[in-house]
């Protein structure tokens, strides 16, 4: 894994290793003494033990067998599942195509009634132009080769948009305004964009905010995108893995980044005002 990891996704990581690390104590095995009989070089019960190296299924198993507990095996392979789904490489979550991706998310966006974003490097992905999506995708899509259904995954991605329009919802988002300058696709592609997220802040459901570059006195350094779902989930994106964080302490530290961004965002004519000046700048 990655070098960056959530607190949680550590403490749940630590947890299974302590099952582990308490299951051999109990069978009076030695750590030399399971790796001979798992077959395993002597350090990986060390590394396992210590969570430095997330133990598989077959380990779980192989190691509750030398310890004569696999009674206890099923047990562990779930909590060791559970912190592993905390943190989901891209290469895994794209291996069938991006389509799949955009599609698995659609229950979760239709069942939040409160969605706070904050964006720092792309548009976010329910205000895509089919052009804007299609030309990210393909970018994303390349650099993680994953198996080409731009296409398809564009039409999932606009129909994922629809919640925007659907009652009982509402969206809070805030936008560093270097989104509104980084270009992808080409100009027309660009100012299509920009055209649509204007008409996207006419929305009732929506309230946007703009980060000024120059924010005076900037208490809250920028931060990787990330997705507040009713105060019960955030979703952290990376370059490597998207990042699940349900404990309440973490997601109440990302509800109060989100706050404290947000007092830095500029509302109303004034952000449409930054975006019309994006799209002027465009020629």
């Amino acid at each position: 894994m990655p070098s960056y990891q959530s607190s949680s996704v550590e403490a749940a990581r630590k947890n299974v290793a302590a099952r582990l690390r308490e299951v051999r104590r109990d069978s009076g095995l030695k750590g030399h003494e399971l790796a001979a009989f798992c077959g395993w070089n002597k350090s990986k019960v060390s590394r396992i033990e210590n969570a430095i190296t997330p133990p598989s299924d077959a380990d779980i198993r192989a190691w509750c067998a030398g310890c004569g507990a696999d009674d206890q095996a099923p047990d562990i392979i779930a909590a060791s599942r559970t912190a592993d789904s905390m943190y989901l490489e891209w290469k895994r979550l794209q291996r069938t195509g991006l389509r799949q991706l955009q599609e698995s998310r659609v229950p979760l966006y239709e069942q939040t009634k409160l969605h706070r974003g904050y964006a720092s490097h792309v548009m976010p992905g329910l205000f895509q132009t089919p052009a804007y999506a299609s030309a990210l995708l393909e970018a994303v899509g390349r650099f993680h080769r994953t198996p080409k259904d731009t296409a398809e995954a564009v039409a999932a991605r606009m129909s994922r948009a629809d919640v925007l329009r659907k009652p009982g919802h509402r969206f809070t988002f805030l936008l560093e305004e270097s989104v509104l300058r980084y270009q992808l696709g080409d100009a027309e592609c660009m100012a299509g964009q920009l055209g649509h997220l204007l008409s996207i802040m006419s929305l009732p459901a929506v309230s946007l905010g703009v980060i000024p570059f120059a924010a005076r006195d900037r208490g809250m350094w920028t931060l990787e995108t990330f997705d507040v779902f009713d105060d019960q989930r955030v979703h952290v994106e990376l370059l490597t893995a998207q990042v699940t964080l349900t404990a309440p302490g973490e997601v109440a530290m990302y509800v109060r980044a989100f706050g404290d961004l947000r007092g830095l965002a500029v509302y109303g004519a004034e952000a449409r005002a930054r975006v019309a000046d994006a799209l002027a700048a465009l020629g």
